[in-house]
């Protein structure tokens, strides 16, 4: 079931971490502490990888989504989300 913007609001912490599933990978994990961040699961070679979206309320459900869904357009063309995502920096930072 695909989460909605009230469920994400309400989510508290309990004492222990735990995940929200939303749909195609994307979850909300939420810390003992209450903070929430945005988790991307995938499969990469065989083996389960995840790649943190971000955190919420900066990221919202809407845009996370978003984000998902370009990591998985790179995972449909084999390339490995994170580590585009790590030549992406290192290029914004070399160009600074």
């Amino acid at each position: 079931m695909a989460l909605s913007d009230v469920a994400v609001r309400q989510a508290k912490a309990t004492g222990k971490d735990y995940s929200l599933p939303d749909f195609d990978g994307l979850c909300l994990a939420v810390s003992a502490t209450g903070t929430k961040s945005w988790h991307f699961r995938y499969t990469w070679l065989g083996r389960q990888k995840r790649m943190s979206l971000g955190t919420y309320p900066e990221i919202t459900l809407r845009e996370a989504r978003t984000r998902r869904d370009d990591a998985r357009a790179l995972v449909a063309k084999d390339i490995n989300p994170q580590r585009q995502r790590t030549k992406a920096r290192n290029l914004a930072t070399q160009a600074e």
